[in-house]
């Protein structure tokens, strides 16, 4: 099979669309920002900010993590998948990711509920108004994830590619859904570990 993403290229190119990697690094930096304003409200009320941490559920943070890890797995499977022609394969391993995906989600708003009735609210102190907004936003970027997996799903029905640019929309959506586990594993270490 013709390798659909370098056409009249030798050697390997950088997965996906260039437009891609541009959103990628421009969330990279937004993202950098709001560490950096959360490490600066922590060193300003480093007690305040142990405390709160204190009443997060560490294991479900793990688990969380766990989770999104193999989801970045199964996503690149995917990919592999794709490259090589399998596509059945391919359908599968991203409905896995979908699958992973539900499972995240489904265990951040039962995190967020049980925040919420033990009295601990966006603005409760300055850790949860951080902790909210930044897991908040995570979430709504894992949503969007789920739409690039569909995108997947359209872009190979059936087992069969739509086009000879579906290697790169799966590659592009991939490279999304990796960015968003990068960005979860930096929110855990920095609301969850980091002491």
């Amino acid at each position: 099979m013709p390798d659909l993403v370098n056409t009249g290229r030798r050697g390997r190119m950088v997965p996906g669309q260039p437009d891609m990697w541009a959103f990628v690094l421009f969330e990279t930096l937004v993202f950098t920002a709001y560490f950096g304003f959360y490490l600066s409200a922590r060193a300003q009320h480093p007690q305040l900010f142990l405390q709160a941490q204190a009443e997060l559920d560490l294991p479900i943070g793990v688990f969380n993590t766990l989770v999104l890890l193999l989801s970045s797995w199964s996503v690149a499977r995917c990919v592999q998948s794709a490259r090589a022609g399998a596509y059945r394969a391919a359908l599968r391993d991203v409905v896995i990711t979908a699958a992973l995906a539900g499972v995240f989600l489904s265990c951040k708003v039962f995190e967020w509920a049980r925040l919420v009735g033990g009295g601990n609210g966006l603005e409760s102190n300055d850790f949860f108004t951080y902790y909210f907004f930044l897991t908040g936003i995570h979430f709504v970027h894992l949503l969007i994830g789920l739409v690039a997996l569909g995108v997947i799903v359209y872009q190979i029905p059936g087992g069969r590619p739509r086009s000879r640019d579906s290697q790169i929309l799966v590659e592009t959506c991939a490279t999304y859904w990796h960015t968003v586990d990068f960005l979860w594993v930096l929110i855990f270490a920095l609301l969850y570990v980091v002491r």
